[in-house]
């Protein structure tokens, strides 16, 4: 016999509830079941918890973890090697974080006031900012820019964060999948590119279907953004380029 419900909750450190919910959305069932309907866990369920939980905590959602786990091409090595990597930027922004903290307890005892750039440099490299004026010079006569324009004067320093979390998950994701082998056309590509063309239209301005291929065109012409997306893996643009023109064309 495995473990017992009880055991592997106290080892994952979650509740019993979670783990019958795991089982009964079938993210994670037990491989042994005693006569009388007790649920007992073998050391591949225990791994399989494991890769629940590493990608649970660097925030995917369980539909999602559902989806990459159950693809016949998921490979348990690939996918620590990227949490991995997932989790070394995490803990390096927790230790910016933690010497931020640090630098403002300082200056609070000495009665002294933190630079604003400084202050806030913690945050991230992300600059709304950054290319301002020639998106201006580009698009400023557009009706999608200038809608944008007026949702972005809203937008406060965490809804900036949360644009980059957001961006930097679907990119990881993409090249997650890229790395699994699926075609850029494969359904679960696919849900990625829709699901960024989700956030631009949420976020900034309606993105049609259209304007997102030729948004994705622009991902692999301009350096800047294929480089973006190539640091996460080498050849990424042209994949997510090809995702989003297949989505386009699946909605017709």
């Amino acid at each position: 016999m495995g473990r017992t419900v009880g055991e592997v909750a106290a080892l994952g450190a979650v509740s019993v509830r979670t783990l019958h919910h795991y089982d009964a959305i079938g993210l994670l069932s037990p491989s042994e079941r005693s006569p009388a309907g007790y649920r007992f866990y073998g050391d591949a369920d225990l791994e399989r918890l494991q890769q629940v939980l590493f990608f649970r905590e660097l925030g995917f959602g369980l539909a999602e973890i559902g989806r990459i786990m159950s693809d016949a091409t998921f490979d348990r090595l690939e996918a620590l090697l990227l949490q991995r990597r997932m989790l070394e930027e995490k803990a390096r922004q927790l230790g910016h974080m933690i010497d931020a903290v640090d630098d403002a307890v300082d200056a609070m005892e000495k009665g002294e006031v933190m630079d604003d750039k400084d202050m806030f440099e913690v945050f991230g490299e992300f600059d709304p900012k950054q290319y301002e004026q020639e998106a201006r010079e580009r698009w400023g006569s557009t009706d999608a820019y200038k809608e944008s324009v007026e949702r972005a004067k809203k937008y406060t320093k965490d809804d900036w964060k949360q644009v980059k979390d957001d961006q930097e998950r679907v990119s990881l994701a993409f090249a997650d999948a890229m790395g699994r082998g699926l075609p850029a056309d494969s359904r679960e590509a696919m849900d990625l590119a829709e699901e960024h063309r989700l956030q631009i239209d949420r976020r900034f301005y309606p993105c049609s279907h259209q304007m997102h291929v030729g948004l994705g065109t622009m991902y692999v012409a301009d350096p800047r953004f294929a480089r973006h997306y190539d640091d996460f893996r080498p050849g990424l643009a042209q994949y997510v380029c090809d995702a989003i023109r297949a989505n386009a064309k699946r909605a017709g």
